[in-house]
């Protein structure tokens, strides 16, 4: 009993020391510089629910975001995310890669299943993931 008592305490303490670091604490938004001109008013709303949080300026940052460790990976991967597709910085952003989008949606790479666990709403019926494709396909080409 000593010994759960001591790793309890330890575990207890490492979770308490590691909200210190500073990285995946820092939400923020930048400004939407430039949208893209959707295709239709669904493809918007549906990438919307599916991808922006992303793949937009216009994060949700969930509560959860700001727990380490869990912060680091939230940040990391929207960072991530708007590094490669980034439709709040549409036609001003030199490598913007949205043809990519419709494919990566179609081989079922995005969203990614932890995101969707997270996220229920972002969790698309095969009809909306083909219309999404579909207007992905149009707003972006293929």
């Amino acid at each position: 009993m000593k010994k759960l008592t001591k790793i309890t305490l330890a575990a207890v303490g490492l979770a308490v020391v590691i909200q210190i670091v500073p990285y995946g604490r820092d939400h923020y938004n930048p400004a939407v510089v430039n949208e893209p001109r959707w295709d239709s008013p669904r493809t918007k709303a549906l990438f919307e629910r599916a991808c922006a949080d992303c793949h937009s300026n216009r994060t949700r940052w969930p509560a959860y975001a700001n727990i380490a460790p869990v912060s680091w990976l939230v940040t990391h991967d929207v960072n991530e995310g708007r590094e490669h597709f980034n439709v709040s910085l549409w036609g001003v952003k030199e490598k913007n890669e949205g043809k990519k989008a419709a494919k990566e949606l179609k081989e079922g790479e995005m969203p990614p299943a932890i995101y969707t666990l997270m996220h229920p709403k972002a969790r698309l019926s095969d009809v909306e993931r083909k219309a999404l494709i579909e207007g992905l396909q149009k707003t972006f080409g293929e």
